[in-house]
C-alpha cells in the first residue's frame, strides 16, 4: 500500500488526509484494494460509530479511492474489494437517526454505490455487485433505496439476466412502496414471468398511487403479461375497466382488455356494458372498444347476436374512420356464427355500397330473426332483391357522403372462398397486410359508376393505401400540425446513425429567418435523439401540413422518410405505411418526451417560435433589438457577482465570489468583488465548447442555480443568486457563444 495510504489509514491522521488528493491517480491505483480493506477494518471497529476523527478519515479516503478508479478506469480490478466493503455496511443500521442526517456507515454505502453501480453496462461488475444491491432494499434508508433503485433500473435495460434471479425480491420491495422499480419487472418478466405473475392482482391494485411514468412502466408490464400469459390478468379486469376515464393510461389500459378478450372472452363479457358507457363519453376509444365486442361476439351464438346489435348500431351512426374496424367485426362474428344470417351475408356485402345501408340491412334481419335456425330450402327467399336493396339504399344515403369499395371487398369475399382451412376471425389485430392493404374506403359522394379514367384513379389509391389515408385525413393533418410546429420544431435535416443499443437521430436544426446577427446561418443546432420513429412522424406531419395535396408513397420525402423508417425498424414491427395509417399522429407522451428533451438541451434559449413569420427563428433574428448590444465589443450584455468554485471535489464547498461581465466575444472576470479590481484571463466564448447545468433540479425548484463552461484545457464552475439569475446568464451565455461561433464560422468563409 503506498505510505502515505499506510500513514493516513494506519495512524488514523486527518491531518494528511487531504495529501491524497496531490498524488497522481496512477501512483496509488495498485494500493487501491488493500486502502479498501484497512477501510473495513476501521469502519468495522467498536467506537467507529462515534469517533469522528476516523469517520472523517475514511470519508476523505473513500472520495480519494472511488475518484481514483474512475479516473483509471480499473474498477473491475478493484471491484471484489469495493463491494466487500459495501457488503459490510449491511451489518449496520442504516436508518436516518436525525432529520436527513446519514449514519456513517449509511454513507460509507452511498459513496461507494454509485461509484459501483455506474458501471451498470460492465456485467462482471454487476455480477458481483447485484446480489448485495437487493439486499440494501430491505434496510430502512428510502434515500439510499431511491438511489439503488435508479442504478437497478439501468442494470436491467443494460443486463437484464443479472437482475432475473432476483425478481420475486424486486416485486415485494414494490409491494411495499418501492414504486421506482417498476421499470426494472417489464426487463426481466421473459426470464421469470412466474414469479410477477402471481403478483399481477395487486400490482393492478397499486395503479391509483402511482405517478404517471410509473403508471406507464406498470402498463407497459401488463401489456407484455397481456400477450404472453393473459389468463393472468382475468380477476383484474374490473379495476382495469376503472381507469378508462384516465386520459393518461386508457389507450395502453384498452390495449390490454383487447388482448385479454381475444384469448379470455368470458372473462370480459360481464364488462360489456361498463365499455359501452365508457364509449359514449369517450367516442376515441370505440375502436378498440368494438375489437372486444367483436372478441366476445365469437364466445356463443347468443352473445354473437348481442354484440352484433351493438356493433351494427355504431356502424350506422360514427365517423368513418372507425367503420373499417367495425365492418371486419360484424363480418367475423356472421362467418363464424353462419346461422344468423346465411346467404343473407354475402348479399349484404356484395350490393350495398354505404355503410348505413349495411347497419339497415342487419338491423332488419337480426329484428325479424331472434332465435338461431338452421338453413333451409326456403331461406333463399328471405334475401332481399337488387330493387329491395337499391331502395333502402336511396333511403338511407340522402346525405351520405361515405362508400365502400366494392371491387376491394368483393376481391376478398373471393379469396376467402378459395382459401383451404377453417374461417378466419376479422380484427384488425389479426388481418394480414395484404387484407388492409385492400381494406380502404373513400369518401366520395358519388354512385359507384365507374369511369376508366373516377377507375384507373381508384385502383392508383387502393395501390397506394398511405396515399388514401393522407388524403381521407388531409383537414385533420393540416390542422393538427399548425398547432404541433408551435410548440415542436421540424429539423433541417435527420441523420439516422447507428448506436451500441439503439439508432440514434442526428438532427440539424437551423433559423428560418437566418438574418444579418443570426446566430444559425452557416451553422446548426445538432440534437442527438433515441425517439426516431416520434422524429420521422414530425417530419412527416410537416411535409403534409405545408402541401395542399396528400402525399403519395412515391413522393421524395415520403421515400426518405421510409428509408430512414426502415433504419430504426425493428424486426417483427409495422413498416412505414402501415405505422402511419395506424398512429397518424404522435402519442401525447411522445411529444411530452421531446420537448423535455428540446428543454434539457437548451433549445429554446437558442430558438422561439415566431407566429408573425409561422417559423422557428434564432434569438437574434426574434430579438433584432438585442442584436448590437450582443454584437458591440466592450458594451456588456449582463454583468454581476456569481461563485466560483475553487476545488473540483465534489465534497469540498468552497467557492469564490467574483465580479463576471460578459461582452462581445469575452466573459470577463475580476480577481476581487469590485469591478475596478484587475482582470483575470478572460473566457473566449468562441473557444467554449459547451455550457450544462451542474446538477439534476430539484423537485421544488424550477430552476437550476449553478452551470459549468467547458473550454478546451479547463472547466468552470459557476453559481448564481437564485434560479432566476442563473437562467438570465445561462441564456445570454448560450447565445453569446453561440454568436461567437457564428462569426467566426463568416470570418473563415468569408477567408476561405
Amino acid at each position: 500500500m503506498h505510505h502515505l495510504f499506510s500513514l493516513v489509514l494506519g495512524q488514523r491522521d486527518l491531518s494528511r488526509a487531504g495529501d491524497l488528493f496531490s498524488l497522481k491517480d496512477a501512483e496509488i491505483e495498485d494500493s487501491l484494494s488493500e486502502a479498501l480493506e484497512e477501510i473495513k477494518t476501521i469502519s468495522s471497529s467498536a467506537d467507529y460509530l462515534t469517533n469522528d476523527n476516523d469517520q472523517a478519515v475514511v470519508e476523505i479516503c473513500i472520495t480519494r479511492i472511488t475518484t481514483a478508479i474512475r479516473e483509471t478506469r480499473s474498477i473491475e480490478k478493484h471491484g471484489l474489494a469495493l463491494v466487500s466493503l459495501w457488503e459490510s455496511c449491511l451489518e449496520y443500521n442504516l436508518k436516518p437517526e436525525g432529520k436527513d442526517e446519514d449514519t456513517p456507515h449509511a454513507k460509507i454505502a452511498s459513496d461507494l454505490m454509485s461509484c459501483i453501480l455506474q458501471n451498470y453496462n460492465k456485467p462482471p461488475v454487476m455480477a458481483l455487485a447485484v446480489p448485495v444491491a437487493v439486499k440494501f432494499l430491505w434496510h430502512g434508508n428510502m434515500e439510499l433505496c431511491r438511489n439503488m433503485s435508479s442504478y437497478l433500473s439501468l442494470a436491467a435495460i443494460a443486463k437484464a439476466d443479472l437482475l432475473a434471479d432476483h425478481t420475486e425480491a424486486i416485486t415485494k420491495s414494490i409491494l411495499q412502496g418501492n414504486y421506482m422499480l417498476l421499470r426494472v419487472l417489464p426487463s426481466v418478466y421473459e426470464k421469470q414471468p412466474q414469479s410477477i405473475n402471481a403478483c399481477v392482482p395487486e400490482l393492478v391494485e397499486l395503479m391509483s398511487q402511482l405517478d404517471q411514468p410509473e403508471q406507464q412502466h406498470l402498463l407497459r408490464l401488463l401489456q407484455m403479461v397481456a400477450k404472453q400469459h393473459p389468463q393472468v390478468l382475468n380477476k383484474s379486469v374490473s379495476s382495469l375497466i376503472s381507469y378508462l376515464h384516465d386520459p393518461n393510461q386508457n389507450d395502453s389500459v384498452l390495449n390490454i382488455l383487447v388482448e385479454v378478450s381475444l384469448s379470455q372472452p368470458a372473462a370480459v363479457a360481464s364488462f360489456l356494458p361498463n365499455l359501452k358507457a365508457v364509449g359514449e363519453d369517450l367516442p376515441n376509444l370505440l375502436g378498440q372498444i368494438a375489437k372486444i365486442y367483436g372478441a366476445v361476439g365469437h364466445f356463443d351464438e347468443e352473445r354473437a347476436r348481442s354484440c352484433l346489435v351493438y356493433l351494427v348500431t355504431l356502424l350506422a351512426s360514427m365517423e368513418h374512420t372507425f367503420h373499417h374496424t367495425l365492418l371486419l367485426e360484424i363480418k367475423g362474428i356472421t362467418d363464424t356464427f353462419s346461422s344468423i344470417l346465411g346467404a343473407y351475408s354475402r348479399d349484404i356485402y356484395r350490393m350495398s355500397n354505404s355503410f348505413t345501408a349495411i347497419a339497415k340491412l342487419l338491423v332488419k334481419k337480426l329484428e325479424s330473426d331472434n332465435t338461431p335456425t338452421d338453413r333451409t330450402d326456403d331461406e333463399t327467399e328471405e334475401v332481399p332483391k337488387s330493387c329491395d336493396l337499391v331502395s333502402a339504399i336511396s333511403d338511407g344515403d340522402g346525405n351520405e357522403k361515405l362508400q365502400v369499395k366494392i371491387q376491394a371487398f368483393e376481391e376478398i369475399l373471393a379469396s376467402e372462398n378459395n382459401s383451404p382451412g377453417p374461417i378466419r376471425r376479422y380484427s384488425l389485430g389479426q388481418t394480414s397486410k395484404e387484407e388492409r392493404k385492400e381494406m380502404r374506403f373513400n369518401s366520395s359522394a358519388e354512385t359507384y359508376e365507374d369511369s376508366p379514367a373516377d377507375t384507373e384513379k381508384c385502383t392508383g389509391e387502393l395501390q397506394d393505401p398511405l396515399l388514401l389515408h393522407l388524403k381521407e385525413n388531409l383537414c385533420t393533418i393540416q390542422t393538427y400540425y399548425a398547432e404541433m410546429v408551435k410548440k415542436i420544431p421540424v429539423p433541417e435535416r435527420c441523420l439516422i446513425e447507428d448506436s451500441f443499443r439503439s439508432c440514434v437521430a442526428q438532427l440539424f436544426f437551423t433559423c428560418s429567418m437566418k438574418g444579418h446577427y443570426c446566430l444559425y446561418s452557416k451553422s446548426s443546432f445538432t440534437l442527438n435523439s433515441r425517439q426516431t420513429q416520434v422524429w420521422i412522424q414530425i417530419m412527416l406531419l410537416f411535409h403534409q401540413g405545408l402541401s395542399s395535396e396528400p402525399l403519395s408513397s412515391e413522393d421524395k420525402s415520403v421515400q426518405l422518410l421510409k428509408s430512414m423508417w426502415k433504419k430504426t425498424q425493428l424486426k417483427g414491427t409495422h413498416s412505414f405505411e402501415t405505422a402511419i395509417i395506424q398512429s397518424t399522429f404522435p402519442q401525447k407522451k411522445d411529444l411530452d418526451s421531446v420537448q423535455k428533451h428540446l428543454k434539457e438541451v437548451r433549445f429554446f434559449d437558442f430558438f422561439g417560435y415566431s407566429e408573425e413569420t409561422g417559423g422557428w427563428l434564432c434569438f437574434m433574428c426574434n430579438n433584432p433589438e438585442k442584436a448590437t448590444v450582443v454584437n458591440l465589443d466592450g458594451q456588456p450584455l449582463i454583468e454581476g457577482k456569481l461563485k466560483e468554485k475553487q476545488v473540483r471535489w465534489k465534497f469540498i464547498k468552497r467557492w469564490k465570489t467574483r465580479y463576471f461581465t460578459l461582452a462581445g466575444n469575452q466573459l470577463l472576470f475580476r480577481k476581487g468583488k469590485s469591478k475596478d479590481d484587475l482582470d483575470d484571463s478572460p473566457i473566449e466564448l468562441s473557444k467554449v465548447q459547451s455550457v450544462k447545468v451542474v446538477a439534476r433540479k430539484h423537485r421544488d425548484r424550477s430552476l437550476p442555480r449553478a452551470f459549468e463552461i467547458f473550454t478546451d484545457n479547463k472547466t468552470y464552475v459557476l453559481k448564481a443568486k437564485d434560479e432566476k439569475n442563473a437562467e438570465e446568464w445561462l441564456q445570454c451565455i448560450n447565445v453569446a457563444v453561440a454568436q461567437a461561433k457564428e462569426r467566426e464560422s463568416r470570418e473563415a468563409t468569408t477567408y476561405l
